[in-house]
């Protein structure tokens, strides 16, 4: 920045941080005083300020463990809580997506992400702070702007994180999705039911999708085009990345303990809790949380041997031959419907393309005098255009019949976003199928073949067994 302002002050570049609502002062030209760009500082001429005395011989050396900032989780599932982010582990976390996704000094990254999370203001401000590109910041995210900024800034990498990919998807068509140069694409959330027709729609050439947490040690990338793979380790590096799934009791969320007591390891194919062993040797371990009790619950002991620990990512996955990792739902958010798992990520996915790609969240609901949870899927439909016969049809055609949502709920607002674009679950799933608690959203029961709506009589004889279901 300060190396564009000691060389250009024309009214392209006077246009240009007008409309982004940057200011430069430049103290060269007594003509740009009263313009937009008189605001802020010059670093050529202040660093020339800067004193040449050496620092004082006492003053504490700092550590690679000393702890740089605190970064709040996005509370999808619950209440965000602060994680600790050490020198170290901010460096490893940037330069590792860095160099695996393949940005370089020349790319120009565009990032519509809030900073205060660690996607945009680690991963996407330390393309410039440490590799030296440029980037493009963008205070609040919009989808039908996405490309616009990107062929307007001649970015060639991009930013993705939640949903932003099913808004940009979902949005009209526009000469901008294939004119601009953006050829690397790098986040998380892309699902693999839209995955290929994103990627064909905006002519992205690669798609970096990376799994991870703020306060974990399971991060990984997938950097090979895998549609729909999280992330990677090679077989060689499984001993140096001690990164593995174990099994766990989808009802309790605890893991499954095999006679020696000892955690047991998913085969290919299986799905599992996915951990990372917890070595205080290794610089990007497991930092915790702040608060010690919230760091104790993400802890599993005696995992493989006594005494060891592992983080736990309160996720499951799948992993396939060749070491791909799948994501597939939270620990929390899985039930069990007749005698079988329902994963609330897959449902989601295959209704939301029915649906035309609306926000749409899936969970299970208790009901009385039967087993497991039965599954529910809250609907916004602003426009009211939601075509029930068509959705019961599309359900029926491509979910098994346990994973089929027993209730229906049309939202007529905008469901919560957390900072990082995942919906949040606890209000519509505290409510249930409850009619009192849902007043003014239309419910609806599955007859099977269509959707009707849920009239008291109907929810008494769900609650009281006399319902068949």
């Amino acid at each position: 920045l300060a190396e564009i302002i000691s060389t250009t002050t024309d009214d392209k570049l006077n246009d240009l941080f007008t409309k982004s609502n940057v200011y430069i002062k430049n103290y060269n030209d007594t003509a740009l005083i009263n313009t937009p760009i008189s605001k802020a500082i010059n670093l050529d001429y202040e660093l020339k300020e800067v004193s040449k005395s050496a620092p004082e011989k006492d003053i504490s050396e700092g550590s690679s463990k000393d702890q740089m900032l605190y970064i709040y989780t996005s509370g999808t599932t619950g209440m965000p809580k602060a994680a600790i982010m050490s020198q170290s582990r901010a460096i490893y976390m940037a330069m590792g997506a860095q160099h695996l996704a393949g940005i370089f000094e020349h790319d120009v990254v565009y990032t519509p992400l809030p900073l205060y999370h660690t996607a945009g203001g680690i991963l996407g401000v330390s393309s410039v702070l440490l590799g030296g590109s440029t980037c493009v910041i963008r205070s609040k995210f919009s989808a039908s702007n996405y490309w616009n900024d990107c062929l307007k800034y001649e970015c060639t990498v991009a930013q993705y994180i939640g949903e932003m990919c099913r808004y940009c998807l979902a949005s009209p068509p526009s000469e901008a999705d294939k004119t601009h140069q953006v050829r690397l694409i790098m986040g998380n959330g892309l699902r693999p039911q839209i995955w290929t027709d994103f990627v064909t729609r905006f002519n992205i050439k690669q798609v970096a999708e990376f799994y991870g947490a703020t306060e974990g040690n399971a991060n990984m990338m997938n950097t090979a085009n895998k549609v729909g793979a999280v992330g990677f380790i090679p077989f060689i590096g499984e001993p140096f990345y001690p990164v593995t799934l174990i099994r766990v009791d989808p009802d309790t969320n605890e893991p499954i303990r095999g006679k020696n007591n000892l955690c047991i390891k998913c085969k290919v194919g299986e799905p599992g809790l996915l951990v990372g062993k917890i070595r205080k040797t290794t610089e990007n371990s497991f930092s915790g949380y702040v608060e010690k009790s919230a760091s104790e619950k993400k802890i599993i002991k005696d995992v493989f041997s006594k005494g060891d620990k592992v983080f736990n990512s309160g996720d499951v996955l799948i992993r396939d031959e060749y070491n791909f990792y799948y994501f597939k739902d939270r620990t929390g958010d899985t039930f069990r419907w007749k005698g079988e798992n329902v994963s609330t990520s897959e449902v989601e996915a295959a209704i939301s393309n029915i649906v035309k790609l609306k926000d749409c969240i899936v969970y299970g609901v208790e009901i009385p005098h039967t087993e497991g949870k039965a599954g529910m899927v809250s609907i916004v439909d602003e426009s009211n255009d939601l075509d029930l016969d068509k959705l019961s049809a599309g359900i029926n055609k491509s979910l098994p019949a346990y994973a089929r949502p027993l209730f229906l709920r049309i939202v007529k607002t905008p469901v919560s976003l957390t900072g990082t674009f995942k919906m949040k679950k606890n209000d519509v799933q505290n409510d249930g199928f409850d009619l009192t608690k849902v007043a003014g959203d239309p419910l609806y029961f599955n007859e099977g073949r269509k959707f009707v709506p849920l009239t008291q009589e109907l929810h008494d004889s769900i609650v009281n067994g006399a319902k068949r279901l």
